[in-house]
């Protein structure tokens, strides 16, 4: 069944973009609106990962691979289950998304959460408790390949509020 066809509660979701963008909110809402389960991404970063980024180091893709690795393997094992699951994830780089690919099988979705600089600037400067420092903005806008014209893609832009992101997330999802 090409995936585009494939109802959305049978395959993985991932909300992506660079920090700041509203992974985690918009992906808790979309969860709670299909009825799957939702993952934070971030939870799955080893220690030295964070570490590396609350200290303002950037990542490396040998930083990033296990992390991609283990994101994959915990949706395949939901879909092996027959379960959709939503994962948010930065994906920032086409190779990173098509690892991912692989791993479901191509039953993933990917939901592009886009902003400016100026507007994921003020957010990351707004919120509390993260490990993620502004300073590490503009590293991932220099690494984010923006997925523009990949298979099953939804761009959404973030300036509105949740709500409407999410509404817009599951009309390109076809939900």
């Amino acid at each position: 069944m090409p995936q585009e066809n494939m109802p959305v509660a049978a395959r993985a979701v991932i909300v992506m973009g660079v920090s700041g963008c509203g992974k985690s909110s918009v992906g808790e809402a979309l969860a709670s609106r299909l009825g799957l389960p939702f993952i934070e991404g971030d939870g799955l970063h080893p220690e030295s990962n964070v570490t590396k980024m609350a200290a303002g180091t950037p990542l490396t893709d040998e930083d990033r691979w296990p992390w991609l690795t283990l994101i994959g393997a915990r949706m395949a094992d939901a879909l092996s289950r027959g379960e959709g699951i939503v994962v948010s994830c930065s994906a920032l780089k086409k190779i990173y998304r098509d690892h991912l690919r692989v791993a479901t099988d191509g039953r993933l979705s990917f939901v592009y959460l886009e902003g400016s600089r100026e507007l994921l600037s003020r957010r990351m400067g707004a919120r509390t408790g993260h490990f993620m420092p502004l300073t590490l903005l503009d590293s991932q806008l220099a690494t984010l390949e923006v997925p523009t014209g990949e298979p099953g893609v939804v761009t959404v832009t973030i300036d509105q509020p949740v709500e409407g992101i999410v509404a817009d997330a599951l009309k390109g999802l076809g939900a």
